[in-house]
């Protein structure tokens, strides 16, 4: 009787030139905090340009192309939500509204700055991982992303 081979985790092997653009890719998150939008610029321009010679790396860049950019709506819409009903607040009951409103605006002005502050690290530690040969997978994104580009 043969027993089956054990099963072996599958080893990916990129060149040294898929592995910097996938990382590249992830890292553009970086750019967020000089321009407020450069990342997912960064992470089109390197799907468009590696989509047809590298399907790995075009993955990886179109992972962080949406992960940047839902993070950014995210941070957007929380905060002007908070300040649109923070100057209402503030207007309606002039007074006591504006001595609560206000700080608790700047509050959440500075959470936004967490949000993406938290999301840059975690496109970073996805760049290590890819730059290491590893695979790297958004919470989410990945898995939506392959979903929606299967064909059925």
């Amino acid at each position: 009787m043969t027993t089956p081979a054990p099963s072996v985790p599958l080893t990916y092997t990129h060149t040294s030139d898929e592995r910097t653009m996938a990382a590249l890719a992830h890292s553009s998150a970086i750019l967020n905090f000089f321009t407020g939008f450069g990342g997912p610029i960064a992470a089109l321009v390197l799907w468009l340009t590696q989509k047809d010679k590298s399907p790995w790396v075009a993955f990886h860049a179109l992972q962080s192309l949406i992960f940047q950019t839902a993070v950014m709506l995210i941070a957007v819409l929380v905060v002007g939500v908070v300040w649109v009903a923070g100057f209402i607040i503030s207007f309606a009951t002039i007074g006591f509204g504006a001595l609560v409103a206000v700080p608790f605006m700047i509050l959440v002005f500075f959470g936004g700055f967490i949000i993406v502050g938290a999301a840059v690290f975690y496109c970073l530690y996805g760049a290590y991982q890819v730059y290491q040969d590893k695979d790297f997978r958004y919470l989410w994104v990945a898995d939506w992303l392959q979903r929606n580009s299967t064909p059925h």
